[in-house]
């Protein structure tokens, strides 16, 4: 067992890099002809198929904080982090029969432009704004930093600044390409992280079983896995006691079982699949039903993660607690890095190339949504309203350019203490607290002509500012107990809700605080959408495919209730 790489190691890095750059290249020089055409640049064209968009809203979403971060709380939660990969798949559903058929009818090619189409200027700019210091400052820093920790750990702890130029450079240069090359390099991108991902998981049960007595076989591990750790193959974390152990409290701190289902879970993955321009892009550009296809393609994958980046973390937790697995550097978040020392030559580096197609692919979607919205919300509208789009798409790469490297600049030192919370935690902390507000504005200004664009501003602000009232000082302020919901001991002297419930408790509020607003406004909106009830129909195709998903979704629940 050994942490290092060797040769045939980087080789099989080194090929996939190459594979990867060469693919990028032949897709570029094929949009060659409309390399100063803007939709071209940021939407593709218009020319994406369903599994190229669907393979990319994957890659993209798949990162280091899900690699680390899921497979570390696999290693302290077990299964029921998975509801986060499940109930995204059905997110994803109602994201494609409601939500992409509002935006492609509006011609919606931005998440801002949505919000001044249905609002006002105001919020849009607002949120445009907001979105990218969110982007650059939150989420391109997480992404690089986590990633360079975890494949510096592997290289053997010494690059961890020449790591972090490489996969800068590496994304710039699918990035500058456009969203085409971004989206058609993910294909290879979400096929190597699935074949790297399931390598990874194989070997921690074949080694489970091994180190069990019950030999190289798969399934025998896993069955060891049920037997050793029952308590990490229940989807619901029991509600703690008066006699519940800390450890048991903080499990349901981190996910409150049924509670989780009333409302935060859904708000997290219907605002990240659904409003969010770093998601959506990938399918605005599309007609209705290869979008819609695309989604649900998505979707079905999404079931597939939870084997790649969470098994991994219990083979760890099993092996660990058997005395099979020497200290985790870094905790429960160094569980994944711990179950590739057990890879033998080769495999390690394809599971290192997994793992960098996935922070790669992040990055790259990430910086092309970041030059998008810059410019096409902000420069082109309050700065060059007369761009053309040879200009629009030497701004977008200027943009691209420059937000990499204002994220290097931040993350290079840990400027933000990324490493002191954990990337996992970091992502959720800054984005959940926003995602209440958020959501209500969007999913109100779809389907309820009467909010107004007061209403959507004051909204964004109550939802932020409900949410670190729940989050920081309600136990402080109203009790530990009361008729919204019940705080627990954090471990650290003071009493904490469970995140889950403040984002239900925040969004609550923020729609009736909305829904009052609007009512004292105008009685008719005349930005308001008219929503064609013909659109919302799907094909009998598209039914199939949602009701394979529902069924999976469904006995996987039963089986690990």
């Amino acid at each position: 067992m050994s942490s290092s790489l060797e040769f045939a190691d980087y080789a099989v890095f080194i090929v996939y890099f190459l594979v990867v750059s060469i693919y990028g290249y032949i897709i570029y020089r094929k949009r060659e002809k409309n390399e100063h055409d803007a939709k071209a640049y940021f939407l593709a064209e218009g020319t994406l198929t369903w599994w190229a968009i669907g393979a990319s809203l994957i890659a993209s979403n798949i990162s280091a904080e899900q690699f680390i971060g899921m497979s570390g709380e696999g290693f302290f939660l077990g299964i029921a982090v998975a509801a986060y990969e499940w109930i995204a798949a059905i997110a994803l559903i109602i994201v494609a029969v409601w939500f992409i058929p509002v935006y492609l009818k509006n011609k919606i090619y931005t998440m801002p432009q949505f919000l001044k189409t249905r609002y006002n200027d105001s919020t849009a700019l607002i949120m445009a704004v907001f979105w990218l210091f969110l982007y650059v400052f939150v989420n391109l820093t997480s992404i690089l930093y986590l990633g360079a920790v975890a494949i510096n750990g592997l290289a053997g702890g010494e690059y961890l600044h020449v790591i972090m130029l490489g996969l800068a450079v590496f994304a710039l240069i699918i990035s500058l390409g456009g969203m085409k090359v971004v989206a058609y390099t993910d294909v290879i991108q979400v096929a190597v992280l699935i074949i790297g991902g399931l390598v990874t998981s194989y070997i921690a049960l074949t080694t489970v079983g091994e180190y069990f007595g019950v030999g190289k076989d798969a399934i025998a591990g896993f069955n060891v896995l049920m037997e050793k750790a029952p308590e990490h193959f229940k989807m619901i974390i029991p509600r703690p006691t008066a006699t519940s152990t800390q450890l048991e409290i903080d499990k349901y701190l981190t996910f409150p079982g049924m509670m989780s289902y009333l409302a935060g879970i859904w708000i997290i993955n219907l605002n990240y699949w659904g409003c969010n321009q770093y998601i959506t892009q990938r399918a605005l550009g599309a007609d209705l039903q290869t979008a819609r296809t695309g989604i649900l393609f998505a979707g079905i994958l999404k079931l597939l993660m939870p084997v790649i980046v969470m098994l991994p973390g219990i083979a760890a937790y099993v092996l660990y607690e058997g005395g099979h697995l020497p200290q985790l550097v870094g905790g429960k978040d160094g569980a994944y890095s711990a179950m590739l020392t057990f890879l033998p030559t080769g495999l390690k580096g394809l599971s290192v190339a997994a793992l960098t197609a996935a922070i790669v692919a992040s990055l790259a979607g990430k910086v092309n949504s970041i030059s998008t919205i810059y410019t096409l919300d902000v420069h082109k509208k309050y700065i060059q309203k007369n761009a053309s789009d040879s200009a629009q798409v030497n701004i977008g790469r200027y943009a691209v350019f420059a937000s990499m490297v204002l994220a290097v600049l931040f993350t290079w030192n840990d400027v933000l203490g990324i490493g002191g919370v954990g990337g996992f935690t970091y992502i959720q902390k800054y984005t959940g607290f926003i995602s209440p507000g958020v959501f209500a504005m969007f999913f109100l200004g779809m389907f309820w002509k009467r909010t107004t664009g007061t209403a959507a501003i004051v909204g964004v602000i109550a939802g932020f500012l409900l949410s670190v009232l729940f989050n920081e000082f309600a136990p402080a302020m109203f009790g530990n107990e009361t008729l919204l919901y019940t705080a627990w001991p954090n471990g650290k002297g003071g009493f904490e809700i469970p995140f889950h419930i403040c984002m239900g408790l925040s969004f609550v509020f923020t729609m009736l605080l909305m829904i009052g607003i609007s009512f004292a406004g105008p009685k008719v909106n005349p930005k308001a959408f008219e929503l064609d009830t013909e659109m919302f129909k799907v094909k009998p195709q598209t039914t199939v495919l949602i009701i394979i998903t529902l069924l999976i979704i469904a006995a996987l629940y039963v089986k690990f209730w």
